[in-house]
């Protein structure tokens, strides 16, 4: 799904950095990829898709 209109960015873009660039709050992200600088708009919907992942990863890795 389109989190960010103004650029074109995933939930899956967002996931990617999340998991191949540790981005784990919004101003890594921007340092990733251009997002929440245009109407604002995706930053809360951003920072849930960072904090979702972040737990599921953290899960993921104290079952292994």
């Amino acid at each position: 799904m389109y989190v960010c209109m103004c650029y074109g960015v995933t939930d899956k873009a967002i996931i990617q950095a999340v998991e191949k660039h540790g981005a784990g709050n919004l101003r890594e992200l921007r340092e990733v990829m251009d997002i929440g600088s245009q109407c604002g708009k995706c930053i809360s919907m951003a920072q849930q898709v960072i904090d979702s992942t972040i737990i599921d990863e953290s899960l993921f890795r104290e079952v292994c």
